[in-house]
C-alpha cells in the first residue's frame, strides 16, 4: 500500500466513526427529548381529564355561564385530538387560559367556592400545574441540547445528512404568562 491510499483509506475510516458517533450523540438527544414531551403530554393529559369534573361541578352553581363552559369543553376536545406536539401544545395552553377565565368565574359563587368537589378538584389542578410546569422546564432544557447539536457545526452535517431537524420549544401562551390582576 502506498502513503496515499493508506491516508485516504483512514480519513474515510475516522469519517465513519465521526459520523456513527454524532449519529449516536443525535439518537440519544432524540430520545431524551421524545421522553420529556412524553412526561409533559401524561401532565396535560391528566389536566384535561380534570375538565369534564370541574365543567360539572360549575355548571351547577354557575347556570349562567354556559358559554366559558362550552369553550372549556371545546378546549378539551381539540386538545384530545390534537396530532402534533404543536398543536397539543397550543390546545394545553388554550385549556390553562380557559382554566384561569373558570377560576376566576368561581369567584363570584361563594357557594361554589366552598364546595368539597370542587376545591378538592382545584387542589387537583394547581398540583398538575406545578409537575407541567416542572416537565415543561426539563422539555425545554431537552430541546435546548438537542437543537444545539442540531445546528451548531459540525454536528449540523450530520443531522443534515440523518435527517434530524430543530424541535420546537414548549413556550407558555402569553395570556398564561401575564400576572394575574389583584383587586382589594
Amino acid at each position: 500500500m502506498t502513503w496515499p491510499l493508506i491516508i485516504i483509506v483512514a480519513v474515510i475510516v475516522i469519517l465513519g466513526i465521526w459520523l456513527a458517533a454524532s449519529y449516536n450523540r443525535l439518537t440519544k438527544s432524540r430520545i431524551r427529548l421524545d421522553n420529556s414531551w412524553s412526561q409533559i403530554n401524561v401532565q396535560l393529559k391528566m389536566r384535561a381529564d380534570l375538565v369534564p369534573n370541574l365543567v360539572n361541578t360549575v355548571k351547577g352553581y354557575a347556570t349562567h355561564e354556559q358559554d366559558t363552559l362550552r369553550e372549556v369543553v371545546a378546549a378539551r376536545s381539540r386538545f384530545m385530538s390534537a396530532e402534533t406536539p404543536e398543536a397539543t401544545m397550543e390546545s394545553g395552553n388554550e385549556i390553562a387560559n380557559l382554566m384561569g377565565r373558570l377560576f376566576a368565574l368561581a369567584e363570584q359563587y361563594p357557594d361554589l367556592k366552598a364546595n368539597s368537589s370542587f376545591l378538592d378538584l382545584q387542589s387537583q389542578l394547581s398540583e398538575i400545574e406545578k409537575k407541567i410546569a416542572m416537565s415543561r422546564q426539563f422539555y425545554n432544557d431537552a430541546v435546548m441540547l438537542y437543537n444545539r447539536q442540531v445546528r451548531v457545526f459540525p454536528g449540523n452535517i450530520a443531522a443534515a445528512i440523518f435527517g434530524f431537524r430543530e424541535r420546537p420549544y414548549f413556550e407558555i401562551d402569553q395570556v398564561e404568562a401575564q400576572s394575574p390582576v389583584v383587586e382589594f
